[in-house]
């Protein structure tokens, strides 16, 4: 039962949003390091006890750190942040009933989970490889920071983007121990594409957000004019994917999943009016969910089917 209530507490169902992403830049940084001729049996970035290894080995531990990167970051962040805007949510009739505020778990209890998770994270990039560690802080100031930024800026929809773009770029550098450009490509898609679904998201709260003074981009500008910037940030979003498969030279799989993550992105638009929010969840959960799960299938398989 107490899993249960962290596991809600979390909404970790949203992870389906950047965890195929993830998988993307964790499956392309295998077939650059391994399949380019680059394994040679060590692993030079790991720790000492660690560094010989085979290479089944070494993709079972690296996939299963990235995993655990992935889930303890995610929950750190969204459990800082119920527990950073527990009075607002207290306030907000459509928040009211999460799990801080509805006394479901304490916000003590809150803030020991998100320090555990926290210490999980930076552990598992210990053993991932020394880049990864020695970045874990800076990626954690991203991830936690998010939660202050409703408080003085409108652009706090870009600083989640910027936290989910990390997962891409992340399980990239778990294998290879360097950057690249193409899981960069990726990451400012993800940024794009999240920042730009957050607003839709937020525009069930323009109101209550005035009333706190909180900003977002419906609370500044209004609703039709944030749904214009949503548009334009999905552009953009399009835009990096496309990018990244003519970079990459991704073959047919890989285009028949742009299809359908771009397809999903006008879905939502043509759902989400401002007159007419009935269907912002659908448009939230539904066609993100698809579009990031279903191109994250398309890309991997075309990366096998080379």
């Amino acid at each position: 039962m107490a899993v249960k209530k962290y596991l809600s507490l979390v909404k970790f169902s949203h992870t389906i949003f950047a965890l195929p992403f993830a998988l993307i830049g964790f499956f392309l940084g295998m077939n650059q390091f391994f399949f380019s001729g680059e394994w040679h049996g060590v692993n030079p970035f790991a720790p000492e006890a660690y560094a010989t290894q085979s290479i089944e080995r070494f993709l079972i531990e690296k996939f299963l750190l990235v995993l655990v990167c992935m889930v303890t970051a995610r929950s750190a962040a969204m459990a800082f942040n119920r527990y950073l805007d527990r009075s607002f949510d207290a306030k907000n009739p459509r928040t009211a009933i999460r799990e801080i505020p509805a006394g479901i778990i304490s916000p003590n209890s809150a803030l020991r989970f998100v320090i555990l998770n926290c210490l999980l994270f930076v552990t598992a990039t210990y053993f991932i490889n020394s880049i990864c560690f020695y970045l874990s802080p800076v990626a954690l100031f991203v991830i936690l920071f998010y939660s202050f930024t409703k408080r003085f800026t409108p652009l706090c929809h870009l600083v989640l983007g910027l936290g989910l773009s990390l997962a891409p770029i992340g399980a990239y550098l778990a294998v290879t121990g360097r950057f690249d450009v193409l899981p960069v490509l990726f990451s400012f898609a993800v940024i794009f594409w999240v920042s730009g679904f957050d607003i839709i998201y937020a525009l069930q709260d323009i109101e209550f957000d005035q009333s706190q003074q909180l900003y977002s981009i419906p609370s500044v500008f209004g609703k039709s004019k944030a749904l214009r910037v949503s548009e334009l940030l999905h552009v953009l979003s399009a835009g990096c994917v496309i990018a990244a498969g003519i970079y990459g030279g991704f073959h047919l799989l890989y285009w028949v999943g742009i299809v359908v993550f771009v397809g999903m992105l006008i879905y939502q638009h043509s759902i989400v009016k401002p007159n007419d929010l009935s269907k912002v969840n659908i448009a939230f959960m539904t066609a993100n969910g698809i579009a990031s799960v279903v191109f994250g299938i398309f890309v991997i398989a075309d990366l096998f089917v080379r």
